[in-house]
């Protein structure tokens, strides 16, 4: 899955620790979904849009791989 959670988080000046403290996760996970090591929960996921006010196909993109 490729994400632009990174991107959005420039564009709004928030750091990976805020994101983190306001989704109720450790900043490690915030840096680890961001380098592609970890695919968040359906929640996690949502609760991360919605702290960006953004849909989740904004942050959160499928790749013809994940399909295999």
């Amino acid at each position: 899955m490729k994400n632009f959670l990174k991107v959005e988080r420039a564009k709004q000046n928030i750091t990976q620790a805020e994101l983190a403290v306001r989704v109720g996760v450790s900043r490690q996970t915030i840096n680890s979904i961001e380098i592609g090591k970890y695919v968040p929960s359906t929640l996690l996921a949502l609760k991360i849009a919605s702290v960006f006010e953004v849909s989740l196909d904004h942050i959160f993109m499928l790749e013809e791989s994940d399909w295999s």
